[in-house]
């Protein structure tokens, strides 16, 4: 079984920037994806349903922001939009696809860092998710939450760790819930087990040439439930193109749907 996960920044914007391309020549089983900035109305077919895959999609109320799908090339035995929370799901944050006793998830997080009402909308998603993912645990199904988490977890995650310690996306508060969502509730950093270097990101600014630098954030994540966690046997992070201002993250598990 191989995942992707991207954020899109936008899926027209990465529609014209050849993503759907690049995705006709993946093998992938199911690729998850972020901020579609888009309502269904906006995209085309080949953006709903891409040769091979399904779409399912969990849009924004507000035009042109957040909203999350999901592409997969097995029709999923069941579909599930939002968390249950009116103000979060109004945001289109979390799409849920079900094969057997596994559970797939396109995750977004919100950003807090165009404001302190943003950075409190982010800590209240936080708060009304942690109890989420406690019960999703218990329920003895596999999961694998993927997706922009916008919290860069450790040091290692971030380029200059030292000089974002005050920012969003490295406060020590969301990097202490991220550990809680590991250490106590049991979820497994999928790309950390396989890859303990340095230097991998996943999302990099628009400005300063953080990209040609290499300056960057890893906010990009699969997460998952133990077992399936300990089925992943190659994980990957595609640069050699650029569809937005995040790359793909790619795990392949030994795992069959």
């Amino acid at each position: 079984m191989r995942i992707i996960t991207l954020n899109l920044n936008g899926i027209r914007a990465a529609a014209k920037k050849g993503f759907f391309t690049w995705l006709a020549a993946q093998t992938a089983d199911v690729v998850c994806v972020q901020e579609l900035k888009a309502q269904l109305s906006d995209c085309s077919a080949d953006m709903l349903a891409p040769d091979g895959y399904h779409g399912y999609f969990h849009c924004a109320i507000q035009k042109g922001y957040s909203g999350v799908g999901i592409y997969t090339r097995k029709k999923p035995d069941r579909v599930i939009e939002g968390v249950g929370i009116a103000d979060i799901d109004a945001e289109g944050r979390f799409l849920q696809v079900d094969f057997g006793d596994l559970s797939i998830v396109s995750i977004y997080l919100p950003s807090g860092s165009s404001g302190e009402h943003r950075q409190a909308a982010k800590f209240y998603f936080m708060e009304k998710f942690f109890p989420i993912l406690q019960r999703l645990k218990a329920s003895q199904r596999e999961f694998i939450f993927c997706g922009d988490w916008n919290i860069a977890h450790q040091a290692i995650d971030l380029k200059n760790w030292r000089s974002n310690q005050k920012n969003s996306g490295f406060l020590p508060e969301e990097r202490t819930w991220l550990s809680h969502v590991f250490d106590d509730i049991g979820f497994v950093d999928v790309f950390r087990r396989l890859n303990t270097a340095p230097d991998q990101y996943t999302w990099w600014s628009n400005r300063g040439q953080a990209w040609a630098k290499n300056v960057g954030w890893r906010i990009d994540y699969q997460i998952a439930t133990p077992a399936l966690a300990l089925t992943a046997c190659e994980v990957s992070i595609y640069k050699d193109e650029r569809f937005s201002d995040h790359a793909p993250l790619i795990i392949g598990y030994d795992h069959t749907l």
